[in-house]
Order: C-alpha cells, then structure tokens, then sequence
C-alpha cells in the first residue's frame, strides 16, 4: 500500500515539529511539507497536492476557517482539523466540519499542546480514514444536501391516525436511536432538522465525539430543528419530539423505567461514548417499538444492537454508501444483514417517520 502523503498546518514551528513527528513514527505515513498559515498551506497544497493536510483553526495572515474552502470545495483535499478543548474551541471546530473538514482532533491542552502525543494513535488512524475519502466526496462535505426543512408536521402529510395522536413532551412509547461517528455532525444537520415537531417518539442520538463538544453540536441542532434538541445530563425522562445527545466522553444509557442515565465505564469499540451501549439498553425497554438507525462512521459501533432491534420486530435504516464520508459503521450494519432500509442520506429522515409511524 502506498504511503499517505500529509502536510501539516500550524503557525507554532514547536507545534509543526511535534504533530510532523508524530505522524512520521508511523511506517504509513510520511510528512510532505509543512505551513506556517493558511495562505501558505493553500500554496503548498497546490504545488505538493498531499493526500490529507493536518489544519490548525487559529493562524495569522489567514485562518483555519478561511483556508478551508478552498482546500476542501477547490482542491478535493480531505483535512483534519486540530482543535482547542474550549467551548469556543468546539463551535469553531463545528464550524470548520460544515465547511468541508472530515474529522478533527483536539489539542489536549490548548495551541501549544506538549502533551500532544497522547493523541498519536487517534490522528493516525484518522488520517488514514481521510486518504480513503475521493476527492469528489470531499468536495461535496461543505455543501447541503438539502436546504430547507420540508416536513412539518406529521399530520400535514399523513392526515390524522398515530402521528396525530403525538404530544410533545409525553413519555415516550417508542424511540429513535440515531448513531454515527466520522461525518456524523455534517450528517446530522441533514437529518435532525427534518423531524417533525409532533414526532411520536423520543430520539437519543450517540455521535463520537469527546467531552467538550457535544454540548456546541446539540446547541447548533437545536437552532435549526423543529423538535427540540439538548445534551443528555443524565435523569432525563425519554419523551416524545424530543432529542438527547450523549454526552461526549461518556456513555448514555436507558433505564428500566426509560430514564437516561451517563456511565463513565470504559470505551467499547475504542469509542465513548459508543452507540452499542445505548442502543442495547434501549432495545431492552422498548423491543419492537424500536427505530435503529446508523449513519457514516469508522468501525462497526452500532451493528450488534442494529441486529437485536431488528430480532425485536423494530425497523433499522442504515445510511448508503453513496453519501457516506466513511461507509464502515452502515457498512457493518448491512453486512450482517441487519438493515431494513439502506438510503441515501438525504431521505434518512422521512424514512425514520414512516417507520415510526409503522411501529
């Protein structure tokens, strides 16, 4: 296999050195250049054309955000962000993941991380991800798929029956569990938003992502949705137009009597928290009245509780690999001939209606 050629982009010469090292101590990779800000990386990129560029946010002359544009939408490069673990940190870096950027990486403390090496395993593996992606998948991350919520309510387009019957806020009798991990946040924002607000089921959503970001992911969805969407805080009841984000760095599960509740027990699958657990827990409580749904992502969090919803009698969806940034996780999913429904992902969202409304 040949070597992933990457350029690194940081206005820290101590940073360039450090993240070059790091991923150079890895046989596969080999660093091709490196930037000082996003005008020299956009230069570089030209001239070098790297299979994934490693990309600072924060960078004088022109920024992160700036650069990414033209990276990503012009030259089809894959680009991991490198991060800040702040709150504004995690809104510039959602930012950066609608702009085109296919996954990140936070520094673990701040700009000038010398701490840095403990995220060399993640930034390998991600950087590894990014070379697979075609240029033409990565030019199409900064553009939406769909451009205005079409759906309203459920009644509108199905008349009077169970839809109608929906009351926002009630406990629910059946639920949505939405899981999804590289290209997830992008993903979201073509799904989330397209719910309607009398859907009559909670919807737990498990994206991988560490501490510190979820919080911005469920504040952007919130802003854009008809339903209502939070971070899970643990204790909350599942109820009905209403969606809870797990937390980043910790795994949510659903309890005997349908409440949430944040486990800090170790990853599975390498991942925290992992859809997995949620969805294992979920499917105890709510059997049939169940909709398993999984979307773009490495690995294969998610197929073994996809498998038991659908032994259930609930209805499972997984995502095509047409409009996947990774087909691994829905890949997974159909492989073991788990998945009701394989769609691309602009028609996520009216399939998880219609298969609620068949519950």
């Amino acid at each position: 296999m040949a070597q992933v050629s990457v350029l690194v982009a940081d206005d820290s010469a101590f940073m360039r050195k450090v993240i070059s090292d790091l991923i150079a101590s890895d046989p596969g990779i080999t660093v091709t250049g490196t930037a000082r800000d996003g005008s020299d990386c956009i230069q570089k990129a030209r001239s070098i054309r790297p299979d994934v560029i490693t990309l600072d946010v924060e960078m004088p002359v022109m920024d992160g955000l700036t650069a990414l544009p033209v990276l990503t939408s012009e030259l089809g490069i894959p680009v991991v962000m490198l991060s800040s673990l702040t709150q504004a940190g995690a809104e510039v870096t959602l930012r950066a993941l609608s702009l085109g950027a296919v996954d990140f990486i936070p520094k673990p403390s701040g700009a000038i991380s010398l701490d840095i090496a403990v995220v060399r395993d993640e930034l390998i593996t991600k950087i590894k991800a990014a070379a697979a992606i075609a240029a033409g998948r990565v030019r199409t991350l900064a553009s939406d798929l769909r451009t205005a919520p079409r759906t309203t309510c459920i009644g509108a387009q199905a008349g009077a029956g169970a839809g109608a019957r929906a009351r926002v806020g009630a406990k629910a009798r059946k639920v949505v569990v939405i899981g999804t991990s590289t290209g997830g946040p992008r993903a979201l924002t073509q799904v989330v938003p397209w719910l309607p607000p009398n859907l009559p089921a909670g919807v737990l959503i498990v994206q991988h992502m560490p501490a510190g970001f979820t919080r911005s992911l469920a504040e952007r969805l919130n802003d854009t949705s008809k339903i209502r969407v939070a971070e899970a805080q643990g204790g909350e009841v599942i109820s009905e137009g209403e969606a809870l984000i797990a937390a980043g760095g910790r795994h949510m599960v659903v309890g005997s009597d349908g409440t949430l509740t944040l486990d800090d027990s170790p990853p599975l699958h390498g991942v925290k928290p992992a859809v997995d657990i949620t969805m294992n827990s979920a499917v105890d409580l709510f059997g049939r009245k169940m909709v398993g749904v999984i979307m773009t992502g490495m690995g294969s969090d998610g197929a073994d509780a996809m498998v038991r919803v659908k032994r259930a009698g609930g209805k499972t969806i997984a995502e095509h690999e047409s409009t996947c940034v990774v087909y691994g996780m829905p890949k997974s999913v159909v492989d073991k001939g788990a998945a009701d429904r394989v769609v691309p992902l602009p028609r996520i969202a009216d399939e998880i209606v219609n298969a609620v409304l068949a519950l």
